[in-house]
């Protein structure tokens, strides 16, 4: 039977380094030429993901933004969606920055990005080179970007992320990425993982009960309760353990995903 395999990115197919190690793109490899979907789903922009896509070799759509685009990589799909938050909300932020001791505000959209400072710019973590165009102000955001990224330190990324749904929480929802980097991904109301895998495997004609999905931060929660057998990385929050049907032995720096996939299903006995 086809089993679909969603994948989130940060702390869960990527190790500590931010990359895919050939132990795990050989895993994911394999399943696909068993038959199988692959299908990354992240809170990441495709910018900084798409590298990913690219190193696997998929040609099935990808889930970014946490939801908020569902898309087929460099191709004209009449099925894609893009979902944005208003434009307003994104100054009103920025000019709480101070405040709430953020780092950085960017405003994104499929296309491209916008920061409203260079201070802490890093063209690695863009996957780009920033231009005055790329400046956050009032005349280059013209439209409603498809999310908002702030970064923060690890102790305040709790209480920022209450902050803002205290104040913002009928319109928006309030992602983590995971992973080392605490970044906070804001995304309009009711876009979540979930509803993006659940328009993949429409697409590609899979059962929900034919879903398999690993996650490891609370961006993965409906994801992994929407799919058929959802697994928490052993470096998994509690709370995603909770919600899980399994969770692996290993972490993702020990190539978690990839023995737990071997084993469910059965690849080296193929």
């Amino acid at each position: 039977m086809k089993k679909l395999i969603a994948i989130d990115l940060d702390g869960t197919t990527l190790n500590g380094q931010s990359l895919i190690s050939d132990t795990t793109e050989q895993a994911l490899k394999n399943a696909m030429q068993h038959g199988h979907y692959v299908s990354i789903v992240t809170g990441r922009p495709y910018r900084m993901s798409g590298q990913f896509y690219r190193q696997l070799g998929l040609s099935t759509p990808m889930v970014n933004f946490n939801g908020a685009l569902v898309h087929m990589p460099e191709k004209q799909w009449s099925d894609e969606k893009e979902t944005g938050i208003q434009r307003d909300l994104v100054f009103d932020i920025l000019a709480q920055k101070k405040a709430l001791n953020l780092d950085f505000v960017a405003a994104e959209n499929k296309e491209t990005f916008y920061i409203d400072s260079l201070d802490y710019f890093d063209s690695g973590f863009f996957a780009s080179e920033a231009t005055p165009s790329n400046l956050l102000t009032t005349k280059n955001l013209l439209t409603d970007p498809t999310s908002m990224m702030v970064r923060t330190s690890k102790e305040q990324a709790e209480h920022v992320s209450d902050s803002l749904m205290k104040q913002y929480g009928d319109y928006v929802d309030v992602r983590t990425w995971g992973g080392p980097t605490p970044i906070l991904e804001i995304v309009s109301k009711g876009i979540q993982k979930a509803k993006g895998v659940e328009q993949v495997a429409n697409y590609l004609n899979v059962k929900r009960s034919d879903i398999i999905a690993f996650g490891d931060e609370h961006n993965d929660e409906e994801m992994l309760d929407y799919v058929g057998w959802g697994v928490a990385m052993k470096n998994a929050t509690d709370k995603i353990k909770s919600v899980a049907n399994d969770v692996t032995d290993k972490t993702n720096d020990e190539d978690g995903l990839a023995d737990y996939l071997e084993r469910y299903l059965d690849l080296k006995k193929q």
